[in-house]
């Protein structure tokens, strides 16, 4: 007998190219090109790429920007600060998305998601603009319900819960974590859903870690990078790219299963 419940949606992947400007600045010059990743990794499977320009252009740059949405065939993703300069060039280049995500020039990456609770008024005022200019507006949040009541309270249309303690937790084979740390994003994504948000994830995400956050039906978009560039330098961007894919479809797959048996 089949169940009443809807068939989980499509798991889309989003590929960060950041990490590809990173190698190419170490020495300068044009090699390699990130431009050419995303679109390598848009014809492994990618469904939208999603680039970070921080303050300090520690790696993606104001031209790869313009590059890639002049380039682009699949959706560009803005990673960001809430800045004036930022939302100045969000508005000029008008990529498919912004997500606004916490920045401090002294961390190696993100470690953390926005405190949108205490940042409401200032988020308010750089997210309105945004949504104005036809951009859809996401927050990067820690999988906590104060934040994903406030994220829905200042405007945004998505939120992407922060994966990244599940993940290190599960790097160094902390089980107790690991099963906390699912249930959190599991609830997370189930009250973010409910209060009309849609739901992506993402930071630190691997082959080994990907199956039970797809297997989450709430959520929509995973965005992985860092593990996907790393792995590319041993089997190539296209193969990184198609792996993670497959894991993806296969995790979904399973819970399509479950809902219709």
């Amino acid at each position: 007998m089949s169940q009443t419940c809807s068939k989980p949606a499509y798991l889309r992947l989003g590929v960060n190219i950041d990490h590809v400007a990173t190698i190419r600045n170490a020495r300068g010059g044009l090699h390699p090109d990130p431009v050419h990743a995303a679109q390598l990794a848009v014809e492994a499977g990618a469904d939208g790429i999603t680039a970070h320009l921080r303050e300090d252009r520690r790696h993606i740059s104001d031209d790869d920007i313009a590059k890639l949405k002049a380039e682009l065939t699949r959706p560009l993703n803005l990673e960001m600060a809430a800045t004036e300069e930022m939302l100045g060039i969000a508005l000029k280049h008008r990529p498919h998305a912004c997500c606004l995500v916490p920045e401090r020039r002294q961390e190696l990456t993100t470690e953390g998601g926005l405190d949108v609770v205490a940042g409401h008024n200032l988020l308010t005022d750089y997210i309105a603009p945004i949504r104005e200019a036809g951009i859809r507006v996401s927050l990067f949040i820690d999988p906590e319900p104060s934040q994903i009541e406030a994220s829905a309270a200042v405007g945004a249309d998505v939120v992407e819960l922060h994966t990244g303690r599940y993940c290190e937790a599960a790097i160094h084979d902390e089980r107790e974590t690991v099963d906390v740390e699912l249930r959190r994003l599991a609830e997370a994504a189930t009250l973010s859903a409910a209060a009309g948000l849609e739901v992506h994830a993402g930071h630190g995400l691997t082959f080994d870690t990907v199956g039970p956050v797809a297997a989450m039906p709430e959520i929509v978009e995973l965005n992985i990078g860092h593990f996907l560039i790393g792995e590319a330098i041993f089997g190539g961007l296209h193969s990184s790219v198609r792996r993670m894919r497959a894991l993806m479809d296969t995790a979904r797959a399973e819970i399509s299963g479950s809902v219709s048996a």
